[in-house]
């Protein structure tokens, strides 16, 4: 069995942010990457590792951390079929109760609510019974092929598999006739989101509007939604004052600043044409469902954002009882809920889930800030920016809001002061001032501005209540936070049924839900899903037997194509660990090469019996770049001895260490690598699964396949010639410099074995989503499967990663087009180049979860088992999207992979799509397993994130590191295309570099 994957706690985002977990199995710490959030939250993670980066923010548990307890670890049924969490595991797995509540375990994190899930109901919706959704596929049939605004419709249902019932975290709402939106102008304007929705605060209670308060919702920016029209007068417009105060104020003061509201009339939403939609009437097709949904969003989360805290888009997070969690470092972890209306066959309803992301704690900040460095914090600016903080050395009570922390204490900090007869220093001037003495070892904090810096000591200043953390967190406060928020499915279920709706003000109903005549309902929808059986991956000499969670063993099996290692070197890096080899003569060094050579042959590759040359690298941190890349120019003296591929001995995680040599190695040695941890590879225990996990990264690297599908798993996807390619964008994270570019990738296998998918990669511009040079890089994909293949492809499936629901037209107007043009380049006006395309977006972003209702559904951590797709009842009324856990989970609540068609020539039927996606799932080369994304997109992902490697200090950056004195974003845009230079190198490109 392959090991956990390289890539856990690797940061994403899209703009992506935070943390994403690394690959479920089948490669080395070591290589660990890093991508970040939007906004520095997390969000759930899959079989990849843990975490991927949310949009706004909040944290859902991933199948990587958390836990699986439970006394006996599987599902036994209740009586009247509920569950209850076991006894060591904060709540793992199933265990029938009387009553069927469920019950959380004494483990890590929260514990779920008493919840009585016997007034759940078990059967499928009665809207997703019957022939009306067949009939529906009919109406479907005859309307015609794709139009330029609208995707794929439904062709048929899938039937492949062994059907089940599952719970959906959906709750059907009802929804008035009519509503009345309103446009907010706020004079002078306001960008702050904190005070706008304090301004909004004060607006229900102006005396001219207060009336209306009871009847309406607001997004607290500028929109109104109203149950009832809103009497505007002659000029049709309200208009209101509102003097302003803070909250912690008893009233305006006699200097407050006063901000007129303007109210003007938007339109009438009309809610009959959403009815004749979501009964999937064909001349409402088109019919734009937004204006309708995000009102009603509006309204659903008014209620929470009074009572909570707003974090982002949809999510709101509560702090009471066993809600925080300390994360260290001065920050804790708040449980939360995100709610989204969603239309879905015959019935609207809100998607609810369990979130999690970071606060700040209340408290002195000098105290929070030494807790920060003593938890492995690095730098206080990020910890610091944008921190509102009270004062308390003043005879009035302050509020500022930090700009940054400087590089002096206070006693290091000297300014003229009068009062005190001339220069002093600032801890001089507290200690006379305010009979304060500081502790002067923390820098100062500046609350002013560029260009009146106001410097306080953190002694003097207060962290304000309610403040999300929204910068990049530390390894140390990733790991806090994967304990708190990774929990297993019954104690997310039951904490959704049995504090969720409450909170979020849905069960029992609360205002303004009631005046706006809105109810939701208290049961999960259930909704019909199928296990679909796996294939068979293959190798050499043997056949993989699976188990009921989507893996295999990798012992005693030889490749299904064995690659040539020749030419190789190996590379120790000595950085004072000490688990470091000692040298190129160290007796263990040779031990160990030598077994993991005999693994290499054992698992079918060819080894040339040369010893490979060794150097050594002793880290010098002032000059890292320079003394790494004069240990590897020692292993290549000439070009004809250059190595074909370096083994990296690491001596720790240190991800400088690590992005230096793939991009000096990648970029300008033109050399293939693997980092592995000299810790791990030396030791016994576990010895042989770490050689062979390396291994399945050497035989990929240098060309090999490590598996197969067996022949029926393949035969249709080897009707004809057949392309499979990926796609993503990374952006810049938090602590990036301003202008640093995303970096796109695109990925394409080049034979009938679908094992080997080099890559194209590209600089844009910073945070765009939709790729720049894609045709290029398609064109490039296409010429390496020609290559190899000897042919055209005459089918392409196109899997497209990181894109949002709200640019899935984005993609079809702007990317197809580009595809195209790549596909002109092939052909001629006789004969064009035509290949049936098909483009499907792979979507993690999401909030959609499955809880078996019974035994023949569930795995034994009680999640939906491997395989597991559903196409009915959360799905879109018209389109051909599915949701498919082609995995099995680890721990926590699995989240399955949203596949969304969006442009379709292949005219692939419901089956079709969903066994090839399901079946290629087992085709990781890393892993032996299958895994929850699309190898395709999976692999866009990787090369996307071995792009940063070589942005790694732009990414990274200080305020001191602003990289050959760049000035503004676009001198950082261009010291980053220098530094990217001509990309990867002429022979690493050709191969799977970034696996």
């Amino acid at each position: 069995m392959a090991t956990r994957g390289d890539r856990g706690g690797r940061a994403r985002g899209g703009g992506r942010g935070g943390p994403r977990g690394g690959s479920a199995a089948g490669s080395t710490p070591s290589e660990s990457s890093y991508r970040g959030s939007e906004r520095g939250s997390y969000r759930g993670g899959s079989d990849r590792g843990g975490y991927r980066g949310g949009d706004r923010g909040g944290f859902g548990g991933g199948e990587r951390g958390g836990f699986r307890g439970g006394d006996r670890g599987g599902f036994r049924g209740g009586d009247r079929g509920g569950f209850r969490g076991g006894d060591r595991g904060g709540g793992g797995g199933f265990r029938g109760g009387d009553r069927g509540g469920f019950r959380g375990g004494r483990g890590g994190g929260f514990q779920a609510p008493n919840v009585d899930l016997s007034t759940q109901p078990t059967t499928i919706d009665a809207r997703l019974q019957g022939n009306d959704q067949n009939a529906l596929v009919s109406l479907f049939q005859g309307l015609g092929v794709q139009g330029p605004d609208s995707f794929p419709t439904r062709r048929s249902w899938g039937t492949v598999g062994t059907a089940v019932s599952l719970r959906a975290n959906y709750f059907p709402i009802t929804f008035p006739k009519a509503l009345y939106e309103y446009e907010v102008k706020i004079d002078p304007a306001v960008a702050v989101r904190r005070v706008k929705r304090r301004i909004f605060w004060l607006l229900e209670r102006a005396p001219n509007f207060s009336q209306f308060a009871s009847h309406v919702a607001h997004d607290s920016s500028t929109r109104i939604i109203s149950s009832k029209q809103i009497p505007l007068g002659d000029n049709r417009r309200l208009v209101v004052s509102i003097p302003f105060y803070d909250e912690d104020e008893e009233g305006p003061g006699p200097k407050a600043k006063t901000y007129t509201l303007t109210i003007t009339w938007a339109r009438d939403i009309e809610t009959e044409s959403l009815r004749s939609f979501l009964a999937g009437e064909a001349q409402y097709r088109e019919y734009d469902t937004l204006p309708v949904i995000s009102a009603l969003n509006i309204i659903l989360s008014q209620y929470a954002a009074r009572m909570g805290t707003p974090v982002g888009k949809n999510r709101t997070f509560f702090k009471s009882g066993n809600n925080a969690y300390d994360l260290g470092g001065g920050l804790e972890a708040w449980k939360g809920y995100y709610s989204s209306v969603r239309p879905t066959f015959r019935q609207l309803m809100v998607n609810l889930n369990v979130c999690t992301t970071a606060f700040y704690k209340e408290g002195n900040l000098a105290d929070a800030m030494q807790e920060y460095a003593r938890g492995g914090g690095g730098r206080f600016t990020p910890f610091v920016k944008s921190l509102r903080v009270g004062t308390s050395h003043l005879a009035h009570r302050g509020r500022k809001t930090i700009k940054k922390a400087t590089d002096r204490t206070a006693k290091q900090t000297s300014f003229h002061c009068e009062e005190f007869g001339g220069k002093t220093t600032v801890h001089e001037y507290f200690r006379r001032k305010y009979n304060i003495n500081l502790r002067d070892q923390l820098p100062l904090v500046d609350v002013g501005t560029k260009e009146k810096p106001i410097l306080l000591p953190p002694e003097v200043c207060t962290i304000l209540p309610n403040q999300p953390f929204r910068g990049k967190l530390s390894d140390a406060h990733t790991a806090s936070m994967i304990t708190y928020a990774c929990q297993p499915p019954n104690v997310n279920l039951a904490s959704i049924i049995g504090e969720g709706l409450p909170r979020l003000g849905y069960v029992p109903s609360q205002q303004p839900l009631q005046n706006f005549g809105i109810s939701v309902g208290a049961s999960m929808a259930v909704v019909p899903g199928r296990i679909l059986p796996p294939p068979i991956p293959t190798y050499a000499n043997s056949r993989a037997q699976i188990d009921d969670r989507a893996s295999w063993n990798l012992r005693n099996v030889r490749f299904a194509q064995g690659a040539t290692l020749t030419k190789w070197a190996v590379l120790v890096i000595q950085d004072r660990g000490r688990n470091d080899f000692q040298g190129a003569n160290d007796p263990v060094l040779g031990q160990t090469l030598a077994g993991f050579v005999d693994m290499c042959r054992k698992s079918g590759m060819q080894v040339d019996a040369t010893r490979p040359r060794i150097a050594v690298a002793t880290i010098d941190r002032s000059r890292l770049q320079e003394s790494l890349q004069r240990a590897i120019s020692s292993l290549a003296p000439s070009a004809t001895e250059r190595p074909k591929l370096i083994m990296v001995m690491l001596s720790g995680g240190d991800k400088a260490v690590y992005s230096t040599i793939k991009y000096l190695c990648d970029t300008k040695m033109d050399v293939l690598t693997v980092c592995v941890q000299s810790e791990k590879i030396k030791k016994e225990r576990g010895q042989m699964q770490y050689f062979a996990n390396v291994a399945l990264k050497f035989n990929m690297k240098l060309g090999g396949v490590n598996h197969v599908l067996d022949n029926e798993s393949k035969k249709w996807l080897t009707q004809v010639p057949t392309m499979l390619m990926g796609s993503d964008v990374t952006h810049p994270s938090p602590g990036s410099l301003k202008g640093t570019p995303s970096i796109a990738a695109v990925v394409g296998s080049v034979d009938d074995l679908f094992g080997q998918y080099p890559a194209s990669m590209k600089l844009q511009e910073s945070r765009k989503e939709m790729i720049t040079d894609l045709t290029e890089m398609v064109v490039e994909r296409i010429e390496a499967y020609q290559a190899k293949s000897r042919k055209l492809p005459q089918r392409i499936f196109f899997f497209r990663d990181g894109v949002s629901e709200g640019q899935f037209k984005i993609v079809v107007e702007d990317e197809l087009p580009k595809i195209k043009k790549a596909f002109e380049r092939f052909g001629n006006p006789k004969a064009p180049f035509l290949p049936k395309l098909s483009i499907i977006i792979a979507g993690k972003r999401h909030h959609t979860r499955f809880y078996p209702v019974n035994d023949a559904g569930a795995d034994r951590t009680g999640n939906p088992r491997a395989g597991t797709v559903v196409d009915r009842g959360v799905t879109s009324v018209y389109d051909m999207d599915f949701f498919l856990q082609a995995h099995g989970g680890l721990q926590g609540t699995t989240k399955p992979t949203h596949y969304y068609p969006v442009y379709d020539q292949n005219n692939l039927t419901a089956d079709a799509i969903q066994v090839l996606t399901n079946n290629i799932s087992y085709l990781y080369a890393r892993a032996t397993k299958a895994v929850s994304l699309a190898p395709p997109a999976y692999y866009s992902d990787l090369a996307c994130e071995r792009g940063r490697c070589y942005l790694h200090d732009l990414l990274n950056a200080t305020e001191a590191s602003t990289s050959a004195g760049s000035t503004g974003e676009e001198q950082v845009f261009r010291d980053a295309v220098k530094q990217w230079g001509e990309g990867i190198g002429p022979n690493v490109r050709r191969t799977m570099f970034y696996i």
